[in-house]
């Protein structure tokens, strides 16, 4: 079975695994799964949970799309006519309690053809990152542990390079180098120079999909029935308009997307319920709120 292929049968397992998993801790809400297809080639399943006992809303993607490359995506790549095949996963979560953390993450897999077939390039891309609203230092530690775990095994010098890229990534830039929570792993454009590396970048694609539900699935279990209040929802509803607002205006993945004449509904799949912007906001000092903020920088979690 070829290597995309292989892929594909993966996503499609570990959006199963996943969702089963978040309905069980959930108790309540159900996935409701949207099946569509690209008029260009391909399709994709979307599903989509809310307002249940402990997610709010979310999402776990599927889709695998092919056909000719658009001229955007001709464009960014530097190459001519070509034809191309992208297939992943993609998941936003968000939870009703503003202690248990958001958490996003994406696996995918890319192929360039020639006008005869002939793949001319491909490459893995991923990761995963947590967006908390408040810090709970076991809760960093545990995540980035998890993810590290995976990928150790790979070589160690990779955790510290990836979660270098995922800090330098998710930040909101025009609000002062802010990031958007307290990273994970991010990593793009891994090509391989033969078949053996091939294979094993696909194993290094599933271990870190894999190491998904271990990583997020315990925080949200120890953080789901802490009390709350109307100042953590505030608190909750504005951390969220950064969440936004990185997004709408930095995240390539939605750029890309919606400039390719992507599936709408499934690109912004990603944002909030709700969320809220209060003018020049700022926590008060000494405050959990603040202690947050004091964290939203690259740190060494492990």
């Amino acid at each position: 079975m070829e290597i995309k292929d292989q892929f594909i049968a993966y996503i499609h397992q570990l959006q199963d695994e996943i969702c089963t998993a978040l309905e069980t801790l959930d108790g309540k809400a159900k996935f409701i799964e949207d099946k569509w297809e690209r008029p260009e080639g391909g399709g994709g399943k979307s599903r989509v949970i809310a307002e249940g006992n402990v997610f709010e809303k979310g999402g776990v993607n599927t889709s695998v799309v092919h056909g000719a490359l658009p001229a955007a995506m001709q464009q960014a790549f530097g190459v001519q006519e070509s034809n191309f095949m992208a297939c992943g996963l993609s998941l936003v979560i968000h939870p009703v309690n503003p202690y248990v953390p958001t958490v996003h993450a994406n696996w995918r897999y890319f192929e360039l053809y020639d006008k005869e077939g002939k793949r001319l390039d491909c490459w893995f891309g991923g990761g995963s990152d947590l967006t908390p609203y408040y810090i709970f230092e076991e809760d960093g530690k545990h995540f980035h542990t998890t993810l590290k775990n995976a990928m150790d095994k790979f070589g160690t010098e990779l955790y510290p390079k990836y979660k270098q890229h995922c800090d330098e990534y998710f930040i909101n830039k025009h609000r002062g180098d802010e990031a958007r929570g307290i990273g994970g792993v991010f990593y793009d454009y891994l090509r391989p120079k033969d078949d053996a590396e091939h294979n094993r970048l696909l194993d290094f694609q599933k271990a870190n999909g894999n190491a998904f539900l271990p990583a997020y699935l315990p925080i949200a279990e120890k953080r789901k029935d802490l009390p709350y209040g109307e100042r953590e929802k505030d608190w909750q509803e504005i951390r969220r308009g950064r969440y936004v607002e990185f997004n709408l205006i930095h995240d390539r993945g939605t750029l890309f997307g919606l400039k390719t004449n992507g599936r709408t509904e499934s690109i912004l799949m990603s944002l909030p319920p709700r969320a809220r912007w209060v003018y020049n906001y700022q926590p008060e000092t000494g405050s959990p709120e603040a202690e947050l903020v004091a964290n939203l920088k690259p740190r060494n979690w492990v």
